[in-house]
């Protein structure tokens, strides 16, 4: 994704893929553990939900850093519909195209909302492999957006530059026949 492309279309999509996972999830999947070590399935959706209210935030004007995503008490079957309201109101949010070009407060500092909004394509194509791998019925990933989201993250995170304040783990290691999910998950820390 170049810095003159509107990441917007990749967005909802990515969201719709995740909608579509989202209503794969049952009650009874909630307390695995995922490939992003750090939550079981139902933080992970917590923080996913979390993520697109915090993303719509940052459209609506508001800074990374005022809000902590999450959803407190979300009923075990509601989970697809938070990600509705989320994915609602992220699309509004957005829906001004001078609002790629405005200064946006992301986690990760003031940048142009289109690569804040790039920095998100890429959080949600991975914890979508994440609740994928977790889930393990077969859901076919798109490989366009997990190329896309592989190019983000390889222009932003460089391999040298992990731990402390970098939220990911050192790339580890895939085959070379590995699938684009697998490079991306690699990539970004994840054990495949």
């Amino acid at each position: 994704m170049t810095n003159h492309q509107d990441p917007r279309p990749q967005y909802l999509l990515a969201l719709g893929q995740l909608e579509k996972l989202f209503a794969e999830v049952t009650p009874e999947a909630l307390d695995r553990p995922t490939p992003c070590t750090e939550f079981t399935l139902r933080q992970l959706l917590n923080h996913v939900v979390g993520g697109v209210h915090r993303c719509a935030y940052m459209g609506e004007g508001g800074w990374a850093d005022d809000v902590l995503p999450g959803i407190v008490d979300q009923a075990d079957d509601a989970w697809p519909a938070a990600l509705e309201r989320a994915r609602a109101r992220v699309a509004a949010a957005w829906a001004d195209d001078a609002k790629l070009e405005r200064p946006t407060h992301a986690p990760w500092g003031v940048v142009p909302g289109q690569i804040a909004l790039g920095g998100y394509v890429m959080e949600v194509v991975t914890h979508s492999w994440d609740i994928a791998r977790t889930l393990d019925t077969g859901f076919q990933l798109d490989e366009g957006l997990s190329h896309t989201a592989l190019a983000i993250a390889q222009a932003v995170l460089p391999a040298e530059q992990r731990g402390g304040p970098v939220p990911f783990e050192a790339v580890q290691p895939v085959s070379e026949d590995a699938d684009v999910h697998t490079r991306l998950a690699a990539f970004l820390g994840r054990a495949v």
